[in-house]
């Protein structure tokens, strides 16, 4: 069931990504090598050793741990990616979906990210961290209600340009510097219930 759901999430966030970018037009320069109106979409196998797709997130990668991000790899990225971004969200959450970290501006060489990236917006190699919807900067672990588990999808972008983003850039800001600028997206998930 998760796993389906996931799917509708990804495959609706893809559709209305391309609906959007054709609405717009112009958003990526002629001189650009991907036209997101013409092209497919590539896919990156995004995982952690941590813990595999679908099953539980350990304790220390949540708020009732430490709290450190998960150490995460990935797959090559299709030729012509200028960069990275990686979003988690909990679609389980009440009343929205909720945002619990988003990074990019990674370098497109850059395959992998350590546990714990800290809280600082300004990362090594030109990577930048926003808001979270605690209203932090970085990742915050899996806090749901008691009682509850929730799931936490972990995406990855591949991205035609980097990210202009101001330093305390929300979810909504990421959501929408993306648009247009998809070359290839990934996904997995974790579950999460208080200890």
């Amino acid at each position: 069931m998760l796993t389906r759901f996931r799917t509708t999430v990804l495959l609706s966030a893809l559709i209305l990504m391309t609906l959007v970018s054709a609405a717009c037009g112009g958003d990526v320069p002629e001189s650009a090598p991907f036209d997101p109106q013409s092209s497919a979409l590539g896919v990156i196998a995004i995982s952690s050793p941590a813990f595999g797709d679908g099953e539980s997130i350990p304790v220390e990668f949540s708020c009732d741990g430490a709290g450190t991000s998960p150490p995460l790899r990935w797959s090559d990225p299709p030729t012509g990616t200028k960069a990275l971004a990686i979003i988690v969200d909990d679609p389980d959450a009440p009343g929205r979906i909720f945002r619990h970290w988003s990074i990019f501006n990674i370098p497109s060489g850059t395959r992998s990210l350590r546990e714990g990236m800290g809280d600082s917006a300004q990362q090594e190699n030109s990577m930048q961290q926003g808001l979270n919807d605690f209203g932090e900067i970085g990742y915050a672990g899996p806090c749901p209600p008691g009682g509850q588990e929730h799931e936490y999808v972990f995406f990855i972008y591949a991205l035609s340009e980097q990210l202009e983003l101001p330093v305390d850039a929300d979810a909504a800001a990421m959501t929408a510097a993306i648009r247009g600028r998809v070359l290839a997206t990934g996904s997995f998930s974790g579950t999460y219930a208080r200890q």
